[in-house]
């Protein structure tokens, strides 16, 4: 049986960590994607105010299967 998978970004922000920052996005994703595959680091950067890092951001590629409507 072959699969066609969707893939789209998303970015996750924390303020305790970039793997804090990609479950916030998958978890939060998952909520109205179903049957989430894969999700692939894409950029991980930092916010800095006054000299300290205030939010850790991760853009991700997650993929899904495709589902085309009938």
């Amino acid at each position: 049986m072959e699969s066609v998978y969707r893939v789209t970004e998303v970015i996750g922000v924390s303020t305790e960590s970039w793997e804090a920052a990609a479950r916030t996005a998958v978890e939060t994703a998952a909520k109205s994607v179903r049957d989430l595959r894969i999700a692939e680091v894409l950029r991980k950067d930092v916010t800095i105010e006054n000299g300290a890092i205030t939010n850790y951001r991760v853009r991700l590629a997650i993929s899904f299967k495709y589902e085309p409507s009938e």
